[in-house]
């Protein structure tokens, strides 16, 4: 399947930062004397990315070495946060069939001077919470490691740490108030034959005779996720409680499964198997906002994760395009700036248009992780000329 061309996707950029304006616009006009009845940018979920978010071990970002992700301790501090609702993490069952909280396909550990790996799923529980900090402080734990995208492998070292856990742990452990979107996690180079989906997804829902969803869940929001086609399909028909998303790139990267591939497919995925909504790159949504409205008219929900979800003026653009949730690293940030934009928004009335300046004009250069203070990230104040100038000083980096 071809890449769009950049001048292509700079121009689809460019009709949704027009988009994004006119949805401000509109939004601002609410409550005025013939003004269209709409909801101004109504609330956007805010969930934690594998808790108080993702641990990018080569990053200088020290936010994002913070606390241990997919641990209870990191699901503490993100429920802690005012305006987060949800905390995602990943699931994988053990050979054993337990289900496990971990992110990665392989852990890795450093053993007789040599660093060596193994599948997680190839590991029984007592193997897999051998590694890293143990809850008996008595006892010492493997040295984690983990392996990056360039090929590197770095040793785990986070500011807050703790020990790796399990679904039931977290379901009886954290806040109940705070909801769990429960990520399917299946390796991409691995063909899974429908009846081991199957049998994986039932050991998630009861292991050992013990309804482990069900019975530990109680009152909390839970819903399902998955960039795997047919898990995402086979947990739907495996229970109706629970709602399942299906997680795509939207064509941001290209899969031989085609399903994966665009947001059109997506929709089709859903409609077909009873799917709640989508879980999208946020750069493949910017890239194509008509699909937006192709999402919302089949009746389904739009969540968005990625870099981009990191700077606050994105999240809110998207907010007023009418995405629903994002998923988050920079919890604290993003949650106040989503508060704080949505309150501005009912708030403000429309400033009367300067002729005699250009909505195109624009400041400097700006990275997807800002190189201002936290404090600075915060502030997601907005004009009309400022969405455009943004949204289009972004474009660059979105195309790539």
């Amino acid at each position: 399947m071809a890449q769009p061309k950049a001048a292509s996707a700079a121009a689809q950029l460019s009709l949704a930062a027009s988009a994004c304006i006119a949805g401000a616009e509109a939004a601002a006009m609410v409550g005025r004397e013939g003004a269209p009845a709409m909801v101004a940018a109504a609330a956007m979920v805010v969930i934690g990315h594998r808790g108080k978010g993702m641990n990018a071990l080569g990053s200088a970002d020290p936010r994002l070495r913070e606390v241990k992700e997919n641990s209870l301790r990191s699901f503490h501090a993100a429920a802690r946060v005012a305006g987060v609702s949800y905390v995602e993490f990943d699931v994988q069952v053990t050979k054993d069939g337990y289900p496990v909280i971990f992110h990665d396909d392989f852990i890795f550990t450093e053993q007789d001077g040599e660093i060596c790996g193994r599948r997680v799923t190839d590991l029984r529980l007592d193997e897999f919470l051998s590694y890293g900090p143990q809850k008996d402080q008595s006892k010492a734990g493997k040295p984690l490691f983990r392996k990056l995208n360039d090929g590197r492998v770095l040793r785990w070292d986070v500011q807050s740490d703790d020990a790796l856990c399990t679904l039931q742990e977290a379901l009886d452990g954290v806040d109940r108030r705070v909801g769990f979107n429960v990520e399917l996690k299946f390796d991409d180079d691995v063909v899974y034959r429908e009846m081991e989906l199957t049998g994986i997804l039932q050991a998630i829902l009861k292991a050992y005779g013990k309804t482990v969803v069900f019975e530990h869940a109680k009152e909390r929001p839970i819903f399902f996720s998955s960039f795997q086609p047919d898990a995402a399909r086979i947990m739907r028909k495996l229970q109706d409680r629970y709602p399942v998303y299906f997680l795509t790139k939207g064509g941001t990267q290209v899969f031989a499964d085609e399903r994966r591939n665009s947001l059109e497919a997506a929709v089709k995925l859903c409609v077909a198997g009873g799917l709640r909504g989508i879980v999208s790159e946020a750069r493949a949504v910017l890239r194509q906002p008509s699909a937006i409205g192709r999402i919302k008219e089949a009746g389904l929900s739009l969540l968005t994760y990625g870099q981009l979800n990191n700077v606050p003026k994105a999240v809110c653009l998207q907010q007023l395009m009418g995405v629903d949730g994002v998923i988050v690293d920079l919890v604290a940030e993003i949650a106040a700036a989503v508060s704080e934009f949505a309150a501005a928004a009912a708030a403000v009335p429309v400033p009367e248009r300067d002729s005699s300046s250009s909505y195109m004009d624009g400041g400097g250069d700006v990275g997807l992780l800002e190189t201002t203070s936290p404090a600075a990230r915060t502030t997601a104040s907005f004009s009309r000329r400022e969405d455009v100038s943004f949204l289009l000083r972004l474009i660059p980096e979105l195309v790539q």
